[in-house]
């Protein structure tokens, strides 16, 4: 259906009125909890678009990834190169390299460790911490520890925490998350395998 000029002019400036009050009415600024996660691709690349974010108006950021230490990844190799980016890997791949749950969980416990230092440091603005849900979701973290950390963080301070099976109660206490869903995926569909620059 066509609109014509003038309907389309009054359509478009009453958006921009209700937008400019919802602006207006937002006066609080504080720390989030943000959330990445579901099925669909995008949940780290979007925690590293917001690293960019971060780094480009000069803040501090840590990253620590729980189970990515055995895959090369360019974000790292960029990101960890910058010299206000603390960028800790840990882990010998996905679960399913390593069969062995003990290891899987001391491994999990030194991510951990260095992530809660980054939080209670006050030295950083946003901590992102990949694959987090992961390593919830097969219990090598107690997930009351986790929260009550996060749920202390200083109150000007970002965290981001990213990978599928997010828990129901660190999605309640979220400020936003954020889900993705598969519609269409080129491995899944053609067999495409992951590729430099997309996956990684």
């Amino acid at each position: 259906m066509k609109t014509d000029p003038d309907s389309h002019q009054r359509m478009t400036e009453r958006r921009r009125e209700g937008h400019e009050k919802k602006q207006a009415q937002a006066t609080v600024e504080k720390g989030l909890l943000i959330v990445n996660t579901g099925t669909g691709k995008g949940k780290t690349t979007a925690a590293f678009g917001m690293a960019v974010r971060v780094l480009g108006h000069g803040m501090r950021l840590g990253v620590v990834q729980f189970i990515k230490g055995a895959l090369h990844t360019s974000e790292r190799d960029f990101l960890g190169a910058i010299a206000h980016c603390d960028f800790v890997t840990m882990g010998d791949g996905y679960t399913w390299n390593t069969q062995n749950r003990d290891a899987d969980i001391a491994t999990a416990r030194k991510g951990w460790d260095e992530a809660r230092r980054m939080i209670e440091s006050g030295d950083y603005q946003m901590v992102i911490l990949d694959e987090l849900n992961t390593v919830l979701k097969y219990e090598y973290l107690p997930l009351d520890e986790v929260l009550a950390v996060l749920n202390a963080r200083a109150g000007m301070l970002h965290v981001v925490v990213t990978g599928r099976h997010a828990p129901d109660a660190l999605i309640e206490a979220a400020d936003l998350v954020t889900e993705m869903r598969i519609v269409k995926h080129p491995y899944r569909e053609q067999g495409v395998k992951a590729q430099r620059g997309v996956e990684f």
